[in-house]
């Protein structure tokens, strides 16, 4: 076969040679042995960094939804005055009027009084601390994760005439809904004898689980006017909850918000709350983004082992190839085929098995938990009832460029090695 003096790049012949030197056997010349561990260590590495990637995404994800699910996108509070009673106070009075003046901001969605305090329940002789909330049922049913929980038990519409407390309260109470709790509330009635609490009873109405450990814990919600009679702060209201449309950009409004609000108020948004784990989350990304390109490119190195020994191995079909007037970037290009082979497919594969592993994630963490006899995730700890993850097209694609520059990259290496070398050199002992 005659060959033109130049030949166009990656032409057919150069991808049949390619793909025969890949699919040779040891006793050919080849390394088959090579290019499978070189296949299953690129699978692996992308497999783990998208694993990685979704875990990473699902966990901001589902952190960042039931934290503003839960709560207002931004809280707004008094600052400390003396009342006419001569006292200190941090209470809202004539809140309605500071509603109405911030409604008036286009970008807003529901602004609304809120009693809130931190309290003691108890039921039978079982007890355990809340932070106890007062909203109206037309205001709880604006807050999405707890008008629409992941799992409930009662009716919220009956919340007028009762109590509606989160799953982790009524499982350490060892309550359901119809069981009666009582609020202990150490600010009570002042005596000649010191300071009486209050106490008051309520039946269970409704039951809800956000999926959220710190909130499922610790959250219950009374009827603003009921919470109001029973901390004794008739006419006030603790914080104005706030909901905008772009919980992201929050911060910008802040401003506007306050100037409406008037003097003596500030706010607190979910960002401000949340800053530390977030923080801490941005750093998890960045570290584990690292880690899992060393992995990558460990992983690639064995590709270059792999062509390192078909080189030598396929020392004297380069010299017989050269001398029938193969050019030398023929060669490398034949080379650097035979090592993007590799890197594509391991990719791909990768990148489908970890797709499958986040998809799959809830019962194959079932499987571990079982396995390891549980508490292989604890939720105390990391705040979730689950493991998430969420597939972003962006972390993929970040995945598959990563694995397809470091495998391309390493690959040229040894493929100019091969280039370089001289035929009579190459096919001298054969």
């Amino acid at each position: 076969m005659k060959l033109p003096e130049k030949t166009r790049p990656f032409a057919p012949f150069e991808w049949m040679i390619a793909l025969r030197y890949l699919k040779s056997k040891r006793s050919q010349g080849g390394v088959s042995g090579m290019t499978v561990i070189s296949f299953l260590s690129i699978t692996i590495a992308v497999f783990a960094l998208v694993a990685t990637f979704a875990v990473r995404t699902g966990f901001r994800v589902e952190f960042v939804q039931t934290v503003l699910g839960a709560n207002p996108h931004t809280t707004i509070y008094s600052s400390q005055y003396i009342n006419e009673q001569g006292e200190r106070s941090a209470l809202i009075p004539n809140f309605d009027d500071v509603v109405n003046r911030i409604e008036a901001i286009e970008a807003i969605e529901n602004v609304f009084p809120v009693i809130s305090s931190r309290l003691l329940m108890s039921s039978g002789p079982n007890n355990t601390g809340i932070e106890l909330f007062g909203l109206t049922i037309e205001d709880i049913k604006k807050v999405p994760l707890i008008n629409n929980p992941i799992s409930h038990f009662g009716d919220l519409n009956d919340l007028n005439s009762g109590i509606a407390v989160a799953s982790g309260v009524a499982r350490n109470l060892g309550v359901r809904v119809g069981d009666n709790v009582r609020l202990i509330s150490p600010d009570g009635v002042k005596t000649a004898f010191g300071v009486s609490p209050r106490i008051n009873s309520y039946n269970i109405v409704y039951i809800f689980e956000v999926g959220r450990y710190d909130i499922d814990s610790t959250r219950v919600y009374l009827p603003f006017g009921e919470a109001q009679k029973f901390l004794n702060r008739e006419g006030y209201a603790d914080e104005l909850a706030i909901y905008v449309r772009d919980p992201e950009d929050v911060e910008a409004l802040e401003p506007d918000i306050i100037d409406l609000a008037g003097d003596g108020y500030f706010a607190w948004s979910w960002k401000d709350s949340s800053r530390s784990i977030l923080r801490a989350l941005r750093m998890e990304d960045n570290l584990m983004f690292i880690v899992m390109s060393i992995l990558v490119l460990v992983a690639s190195f064995n590709i270059v082992s792999g062509l390192i020994m078909l080189v030598k191995n396929k020392s004297s079909s380069i010299g017989i190839l050269r001398s029938v007037g193969l050019t030398q970037g023929s060669i490398m290009r034949i080379f650097f085929i035979f090592g993007a082979i590799i890197g594509t497919t391991g990719t791909i594969v990768g990148v489908i098995l970890g797709c499958l592993f986040a998809v799959y994630i809830d019962p194959i963490f079932a499987s571990i938990n079982y396995l390891a006899g549980g508490n292989v995730w604890d939720p105390s700890v990391r705040f979730l009832s689950t493991i998430p993850a969420k597939i972003e097209i962006a972390d993929v694609l970040a995945a598959v460029i990563l694995s397809l520059v470091l495998t391309y990259g390493v690959t040229l290496f040894p493929a100019r090695r091969a280039a370089k070398m001289y035929p009579g050199e190459a096919i001298r002992y054969e």
